[in-house]
């Protein structure tokens, strides 16, 4: 995954504000305090003026920047405000004012023969040094809008990068738990069944086959995912025959025309299977059934005494995949004589 850069002062594009800008406040401060004559200057003397006087702005504008973006490093908004101002306010005064005079000041030597005009120089500073503090807000406001957007992209990137972790983390849990169920059920039928280990073994290899093509992948068509569980299902006939039955009720185009997360059924089947009892006399039903833009899985209650309490980490890894691809949730509802399970499907746009 790409990540942006953390926002810095450099990244700010203010060549068009500058350029647009600085000859504007070069020209206008001068009008406003009427510092040149043009009753009597040349035309050539008053467009040199106003040269020196853009030149003055140039000089103030980017010393006053480089002073703001160095600043940037040293003090935060949001930690020390207070420090923030003082600085900003410190520097701009003690550059500004010493800087402007000085030009100014110059200026009166270079067109009106040495002769300063000490109230038009006063005045011109302030002028300055107020639309440097503008200028300054207005910097300082992009910053913290800017900070704000990149904080927040940082934000959504990290949590997005968290969630894709703790999703490849559940999905390599899938693999390791069917494994060891599939081995078990192996070396069981290897033991007490051995004409149908085979033909088990050449089911679960067709099984393992849709897990390692689909591991990769958030969403698989519901088809996909019913054709699997009905070939899981049928390992689970060659052990146990008529012990356990499957019903499925979803017709093929629901089922082209929905996402789930893959091996999703099988941990339900799996499920049911585990904590239940079943004979042949008395066989558990699992019912599938497709409803309004869900799956209803569900199997009749006849708990089984385990030898260790149930984790339930199976339908809490179901649920927490479903949570991070779909941001929706599985629902579970256990009755006195149905455990159900409600999984949310995704419509193909």
């Amino acid at each position: 995954m790409t990540t942006k850069p953390t926002f810095t002062g450099e990244n700010v594009n203010d060549i068009g504000f500058r350029l647009i800008l600085i000859p504007l406040f070069g020209i206008a401060i001068p009008l406003v305090t009427r510092m040149v004559d043009h009753s009597s200057f040349p035309l050539w003397k008053i467009k040199l003026s106003y040269g020196y006087t853009i030149g003055i702005a140039f000089i103030v504008w980017e010393g006053n920047r480089y002073l703001l973006f160095t600043l940037r490093a040293y003090f935060n908004w949001f930690n020390k405000p207070i420090k923030k101002i003082l600085a900003l306010l410190f520097a701009i005064t003690f550059y500004t004012i010493p800087v402007s005079a000085l030009l100014l000041v110059g200026w009166f030597h270079l067109f009106q023969k040495g002769s300063v005009n000490w109230s038009v120089v006063t005045t011109a500073t302030l002028i300055i040094m107020i639309c440097v503090v503008f200028i300054t807000h207005v910097y300082e406001t992009v910053f913290l809008v800017k900070q704000a957007e990149s904080d927040q992209l940082k934000k959504e990137q990290l949590e997005r990068a968290k969630a894709e972790a703790e999703l490849e983390a559940l999905k390599n849990q899938v693999d390791p738990h069917f494994i060891f169920n599939s081995l078990n059920t192996l070396s069981h039928l290897i033991e007490e069944r051995p004409e149908k280990a085979k033909l088990f073994n050449d089911n679960l290899a067709e099984i393992y086959r849709y897990i390692l093509q689909n591991k990769a992948r958030d969403l698989v068509f519901l088809k996909e995912e019913i054709e699997f569980v009905e070939h899981y299902f049928a390992l689970l006939r060659i052990r146990f025959e008529d012990a356990v039955q499957l019903q499925l009720k979803v017709d093929d185009m629901e089922s082209e025309q929905f996402l789930i997360p893959p091996i999703s059924l099988q941990v339900l089947v799996e499920n049911g299977i585990k904590h239940n009892e079943f004979s042949d006399l008395n066989p558990l039903k699992i019912d599938i059934q497709f409803g309004h833009e869900s799956l209803v899985v569900k199997n009749e209650i006849r708990k089984k005494v385990l030898r260790k309490p149930a984790s339930g980490i199976g339908l809490k890894n179901l649920d927490e995949r479903y949570q991070l691809i779909t941001a929706k949730r599985m629902v579970v509802d256990e009755n006195e004589h149905e455990f159900i399970v409600t999984l949310p499907v995704l419509k193909i746009n």
